[in-house]
């Protein structure tokens, strides 16, 4: 068993939801609830749009 094999067993299949791109309007699946008023990217746009990568690290 590889390291961190061992959790994954025991989730339950990732829930996807189907929303349309603010940037392209193009329909895409994203694996969280869409919340209304906040924009969502397709992965294409997703990469345009994100953050620098250093911003998105966890913080402690």
């Amino acid at each position: 068993m590889a390291y961190g094999d061992r959790n994954m067993r025991n989730r339950p299949p990732r829930e996807f939801f189907k929303t349309t791109c603010t940037a392209c309007g193009k329909e895409c699946e994203v694996p969280f609830k869409p919340t209304e008023g906040k924009p969502v990217y397709c992965k294409e746009c997703y990469a345009i749009h994100a953050p620098p990568r250093e911003d998105r690290r966890r913080r402690f």
